[in-house]
């Protein structure tokens, strides 16, 4: 992937988010990585919206929240077709987690 030429994902649906901390540390991962190149909140791209991850996976666990990590870090294919997902490796497990809370706070 590369750079996005997006700054962060929309967030104008998510009122009363902006000030929940974990939103807050997600989305700023999340804007500094290249996930947007392939992901948007509610727009298909290469990869599948947020929206639909979070509708998908529902309510955060901490078993959720560290197997989405993982695919994060991981890569994988499958699971929204036979468009991979690229590892990022680089990312720290941590700052992984943190994006998927992030991502499933975005459920509707």
């Amino acid at each position: 992937c590369g750079n996005s030429t997006s700054s962060a994902p929309a967030a104008e649906d998510n009122s009363g988010l902006s000030d929940n901390p974990v939103y807050k540390k997600g989305l700023g991962l999340i804007a500094k990585s290249d996930c947007l190149t392939c992901h948007k909140v509610d727009e298909p791209l290469t990869g599948p919206k947020y929206r639909d991850v979070a509708n998908k996976y529902g309510s955060y666990s901490d078993t959720i929240v560290a197997h989405l990590a993982k695919k994060i870090i991981s890569g994988g294919t499958g699971v929204w077709g036979q468009i991979p997902m690229i590892p990022h490796p680089q990312i720290a497990q941590e700052d992984a987690e943190a994006m998927v809370k992030y991502i499933l706070l975005l459920k509707k």
